[in-house]
């Protein structure tokens, strides 16, 4: 073990999966109030001393995204001047990581912005799952760790045994996601298919044709984000009416805004796997029924070991 002190602090983003790691790595979650003042300017107090320290903070830039990340930036920029020897930012789910590029003339490129706000602060390396861009590793040049959601998904799928004896196929819902789409099929002895589709619109999805041999089968669709649900929902609707005999969804993110879980809810689909990078909030929109949510507390809790002790992250996924 490395002679600085490990330690574990969380925004309020994700303050249960902040609990779950340090359950994991048998330590407590340090002493901090992320608050608010009347104004909604973010007020922070750290009620321990975090000097000479290995700091790692939990922080999804998810749902309200933009206090997400202003308590993280305002936590790192804290640590940094309480002398803190290594800040690391634990971002579960990048905020903004759907706008990695310029789509039409004078875009901004706001997962950049991210990540030069996150250096500038003072964060030393970020760890981070399942980048809707894995491009968005270079925006960063500090040390970033991009740990994959398919082998926890895929873990799950095969010892749960609900697809024993079943012919599986597993779909990417567009072109880009083809190559985690392929690794969760390869893990599960699976076909693979893909969606050909266009965005008319922000949000809107017009499916063109279906690509790979589905008649007759389980489909799993995989992505790595769940937004409003109407891709999700709309291609599952099409494979089934194309043959399949069933369709479940996985992903690593919940975004889930609404109506995501009404659709989901209302939808052919049997179940939607997911993680906890994100809470599922079913209190803000209602019933998660078809929703099962695994806990990546682990995962990430034995890369925070890996890095604090200077060992290789991808024996995690050996």
């Amino acid at each position: 073990m490395a002679d600085r002190r490990l330690m574990l602090f969380s925004g309020n983003a994700n303050l249960g999966l902040a609990e779950e790691i340090a359950d994991y790595l048998t330590i407590p979650v340090g002493r901090a109030k992320v608050r608010k003042f009347k104004d909604q300017e973010i007020r922070l107090e750290i009620d321990e001393t975090v000097r000479g320290a290995d700091v790692f903070i939990v922080q999804p830039t998810c749902f309200p995204v933009n206090d997400n990340l202003m308590e993280l930036l305002i936590m790192v920029d804290a640590m940094r001047r309480a002398s803190a020897d290594r800040i690391n930012a634990l971002i579960p789910y990048y905020g903004y990581a759907r706008q990695e590029r310029k789509t039409k003339a004078r875009d901004p490129i706001s997962a950049k912005l991210v990540a030069n706000l996150l250096t500038a602060a003072g964060v030393d390396r970020v760890i981070t799952m399942d980048l809707h861009a894995g491009a968005i590793q270079g925006f960063f040049d500090i040390p970033l760790d991009h740990l994959p959601g398919v082998p926890l998904l895929a873990e799950y799928y095969k010892n749960s045994g609900i697809f024993t004896g079943k012919k599986l196929v597993v779909v990417s819902p567009d072109l880009g996601g083809v190559t985690r789409a392929r690794n969760l099929a390869n893990r599960l002895n699976a076909d693979i298919a893909i969606i050909d589709k266009q965005r008319p619109d922000v949000n809107q999805t017009e499916i063109m044709e279906i690509i790979g041999d589905i008649v007759g089968k389980t489909a799993i669709m995989v992505d790595d984000m769940i937004d409003t649900a109407g891709t999700i929902t709309q291609g599952a609707a099409e494979i089934m009416k194309r043959g399949a005999k069933e369709v479940y969804v996985c992903c690593t993110h919940p975004v889930f805004s609404p109506p995501a879980l009404e659709r989901l809810e209302q939808s052919v689909i049997t179940q939607v796997l997911t993680t906890n990078t994100i809470p599922v909030d079913c209190v803000r929109q209602g019933t998660c029924s078809k929703v099962k949510v695994l806990s990546v507390a682990a995962m990430l809790g034995g890369a925070i070991e890996r890095v604090h002790e200077n060992t290789s992250v991808s024996t995690l996924f050996d």
